[in-house]
C-alpha cells in the first residue's frame, strides 16, 4: 500500500487498536505517545508488519511537536492519515466543583494537543494528494452535555466545529476531514478520569456491552480506506445499550 498514517495517543485504547488494525492492513505508522515504554512494546510487536515510527510526544508541547515532524526520516516524509487521537477527560464534578487545573489540562490537550498536531502535518497531507484524511476522534460528549461533563463536554464540541471548518478550508486540495464521535467506550479513558477508581471503572461498564477500542479502530479503517471521493463529514457511534435520558426538571415546592 505505501500509505503512512500518524496516530497520536498510540500506548492505549483507541490508538494501539488502530495502530495495531492498520498495521494488519499494510499501512505504515507513524505512533506517538508519552509513555516510551509502551511506545518500544508496540513497535517491537507491529515491526514485522509493517514500517513503525515512534516519538516520544507531549501534543501540550508545540514546539516538540513542530521538531518532531521537520526532523522525519525519509520512509516516513510523506503522510496520507492523520488520526487525531490523544485526548483525556479528568473528574467527574460539578463545575462548582472542580479542579481548574483539571480543566486547563483537558483543553491543552484535547484542543490545543489537536490543533497543534493538526497545523504541523497539514502541508505533507495536502502534498499527499487525493484520498488523504484527518480523523478527529470527538466524542458524543460534543453533542449531548451530561452533569459533571463541563469543559471535557466542550472541548468535544469544538473538536466537531473544528472538524467541519477544517473541511470548508480543505476544499479543493483532496484532503477529507471526519469528526468520529464514540459514545460509551470501555477502556483505560475512565480510569484515567477518575484517577484509576476501578470500582467506578467497573460500575460504569458493567452489563453495558459498551464499544471496544476494537470497533474504532475497525471504524477508522473504513473511514481512511473509502474511495476518495467520498468523505464522511461527521459519525456518531454508541453501543445499542446506551441512548437519551429524559430532560432534567427541577420542581420547587
Amino acid at each position: 500500500m505505501n500509505k503512512t498514517a500518524v496516530i497520536t495517543g498510540a500506548t492505549s485504547g483507541f490508538g494501539l487498536a488502530a495502530a495495531k488494525l492498520f498495521a494488519q492492513s499494510g499501512w505504515n505508522l507513524i505512533l506517538t505517545g508519552r509513555r516510551s515504554d509502551r511506545l518500544k512494546q508496540i513497535k517491537d510487536d507491529l515491526s514485522n508488519q509493517t514500517k513503525v515510527l515512534t516519538l516520544i510526544l507531549d501534543v501540550c508541547d508545540n514546539q516538540q511537536i513542530i521538531a518532531a515532524f521537520q526532523s522525519l526520516p525519509a520512509d516516513f516524509q510523506s503522510i496520507d492519515l492523520l488520526i487525531n487521537n490523544a485526548g483525556l477527560a479528568l473528574g467527574t464534578e460539578a463545575a462548582q466543583e472542580s479542579d481548574l487545573k483539571q480543566w486547563h489540562t483537558m483543553i491543552d490537550t484535547n484542543i490545543k494537543g489537536l490543533t497543534s498536531v493538526t497545523h504541523a502535518l497539514l502541508p505533507r497531507l495536502i502534498a499527499s494528494g487525493n484520498a488523504a484524511s484527518i480523523i478527529n476522534i470527538g466524542s458524543i460528549a460534543g453533542r449531548w452535555p451530561y452533569p459533571g461533563g463541563n469543559v471535557y463536554c466542550g472541548t468535544k464540541a469544538f473538536v466537531e466545529q473544528f472538524s467541519l471548518a477544517l473541511r470548508c478550508d480543505l476544499a479543493g486540495t483532496g484532503v477529507r476531514v471526519t469528526c468520529l464521535a464514540p459514545g460509551l467506550s470501555e477502556s483505560e479513558f475512565t480510569l484515567v478520569r477518575t484517577g484509576g477508581d476501578k470500582q467506578a471503572y467497573d460500575a460504569l461498564y458493567k452489563g453495558a456491552n459498551a464499544i471496544q477500542p476494537e470497533d474504532i479502530a475497525e471504524t477508522l479503517l473504513w473511514i481512511a480506506q473509502l474511495p476518495a471521493h467520498l468523505n464522511i463529514n461527521q459519525l456518531e457511534i454508541m453501543p445499542v445499550s446506551q441512548s437519551w435520558s429524559p430532560f432534567a426538571v427541577q420542581r420547587h415546592q
